[in-house]
């Protein structure tokens, strides 16, 4: 359960390679799975300053809590108000509902340097 049309860390998060706007991130399927049922999340606040490969947020699950790291660097322009509510949508929707947050990246190209789908294929089934 890898989309072929997103891009990912190698600390399990997806990007939405969007050049002209803000990326959408999640967690992938893997992680979701690894952490169990997830009961909480927290996230940066609209307008936040977040760098590259630096801890964004966490999400708790009722095995551990894992912090989320920001694939690239920029603002936070969005962030899914529904976890709050609905943490476990992480769960059950990781690619759709369940993202995390929208970041403005300071620098497009900086999504040229993640991993494609065949690249974190290998990373988690190698």
């Amino acid at each position: 359960m890898i989309p072929d049309d997103l891009r990912y860390t190698a600390e399990h998060e997806w990007v939405t390679p969007a050049r002209d706007g803000p990326v959408r991130v999640g967690i992938t399927h893997f992680a979701q799975d690894a952490l169990g049922d997830i009961v909480y999340v927290q996230l940066p606040d609209e307008g936040a300053a977040v760098q590259a490969g630096e801890a964004l947020g966490e999400v708790e699950s009722t095995k551990s809590v894992s912090e989320i790291y920001a694939p690239v660097s920029g603002t936070v322009v969005a962030r899914n108000e529904q976890l709050s509510d609905q943490p476990e949508l992480i769960n059950t929707d990781p690619y759709g509902a369940g993202w995390l947050v929208e970041i403005a990246p300071a620098d497009p190209a900086a999504l040229d340097s993640l991993l494609d789908a065949a690249g974190y294929r290998q990373l988690t089934e190698g």
